[in-house]
């Protein structure tokens, strides 16, 4: 009896604890407001014209989030110690350090809270364009081979079209 007594309160301490470790980093999905009737809805498969990264032209996605919200292209000095990054596309709103609701006007210098990138977090940046417009994320196959890349973050309307 003493035993289970004993093995009650181990689990009961280590519960307590494990709620110790102090909030979490919010999620910025939780933070933007996501479209209620997007041109490109949840599920649908759309053609990428982007090009932000290699394979990613032409490949075919699927939407899996749509969201109002504020766009930047950024340049930014990557906290890796690596030469800095200009006009990486996209950073939203929600995912600079202690935003503001209003948009920035591009010239602004920020410090992200985004990780899309290994060195990004955290990382000083200037805002190079800002527009205001949905932004989607999407599962995609790279052209080039390699698995499925999941909730990539972000791309634009004007980046995606429909599968014809």
């Amino acid at each position: 009896m003493k035993k289970w007594k004993l093995i009650s309160l181990l689990l009961i301490t280590v519960m307590g604890l494990s709620a110790c470790g102090g909030p979490a980093a919010p999620d910025v999905l939780e933070q933007v407001e996501a479209v209620p009737k997007p041109t490109y809805t949840v599920g649908s498969e759309v053609i990428l014209k982007a090009s932000h990264q290699p394979g990613m032209q032409g490949a075919k996605a699927k939407i899996v989030g749509a969201y109002d919200t504020t766009a930047y292209s950024v340049t930014y000095t990557p906290t890796t110690g690596e030469p800095p990054v200009k006009g990486y596309k996209w950073i939203i709103q929600e995912e600079i350090k202690n935003y503001i609701k209003q948009p920035y006007n591009p010239g602004t210098e920020v410090v992200l809270k985004a990780d899309h990138v290994k060195g990004m977090l955290d990382a000083s940046a200037k805002l190079d364009t800002a527009n205001t417009m949905t932004v989607y994320m999407i599962d995609y196959t790279p052209t080039t081979g390699g698995g499925e890349v999941k909730n990539y973050k972000w791309v634009t309307e004007d980046e995606i079209s429909p599968v014809k």
